[in-house]
């Protein structure tokens, strides 16, 4: 039996080497084909995605729109609260405004700042002395007669009073010295001059009251004159004018 030749050999081995690698190509551009026909999205692939697209559009859009709800539930509560703060302010505005008043009021009370404004003057001076009477203090201007004419014009609301030009606090004292009469120390003779800055028409119809202070006054032989409507100054009681 003969053998194959070598060359024989040959050619069979070239075979099996070339069928082995058009396998090998085969199975790559069929590998290759595979994954290009799986990348290209087809239109069902497509219509999906439009779906979740719009889907995930639609989620967002009712998201949005509950967190527009709850900020404006929220501005709503801090309009309230906003209002209410602006109410609590203006009553306390107007409380700090009527205290500030009333504060002003008590200093000019006391004196501690200058006044001026329209009022009433009171003229007491002695009465004319009769020399038949037995006692001529009867016909003078007492301190009794003064704190009268102060006490009435401070019930009928005067806000600030002056004794000739001096003026008059809570701790005011007024004494009688002959015929003279001793303020905070400060001695005036007759006649006293008693300012008081206020309502004129109240103060002078509560001054001039039947049975009242004016009637005391005359009845006791003092001369007493009246000029309400006028324009009073006052200064503070610190004050060195």
């Amino acid at each position: 039996m003969k053998k194959p030749s070598s060359r024989k050999q040959g050619k069979v081995s070239k075979s099996i080497v070339f069928s082995l690698v058009f396998l090998v190509l085969g199975f790559i551009l069929s590998y290759s084909y595979s994954n290009s026909l799986l990348a290209e999205p087809s239109e069902e692939n497509f219509l999906s995605s439009d779906f979740e697209k719009e889907e995930r559009y639609r989620e967002e859009l009712i998201e949005q729109l509950e967190r527009n709800k709850t900020l404006r539930e929220e501005m709503q509560v801090k309009q309230e609260e906003l209002q209410n703060y602006e109410s609590s302010f203006s009553d306390g505005a107007e409380a700090v405004s009527d205290m500030a008043t009333e504060a002003e009021k008590l200093r000019r009370y006391v004196g501690l700042m200058p006044v001026e404004g329209t009022g009433l003057k009171i003229v007491l001076e002695d009465g004319e002395y009769n020399g038949q009477s037995a006692n001529p203090n009867n016909y003078i201007v007492h301190e009794s007669h003064v704190f009268q004419v102060i006490h009435e014009l401070y019930i009928s609301g005067a806000e600030a009073i002056a004794v000739n030009g001096q003026r008059i606090h809570a701790n005011s004292t007024i004494i009688c010295t002959g015929p003279v009469i001793e303020v905070d120390g400060v001695q005036y003779p007759a006649p006293f001059t008693i300012e008081a800055i206020g309502k004129p028409d109240v103060l002078s119809a509560s001054f001039e009251l039947s049975g009242g202070v004016l009637d005391q006054l005359v009845n006791d032989n003092i001369v007493v004159t009246m000029d309400e409507g006028l324009a009073i100054q006052m200064p503070a009681l610190l004050s060195e004018s």
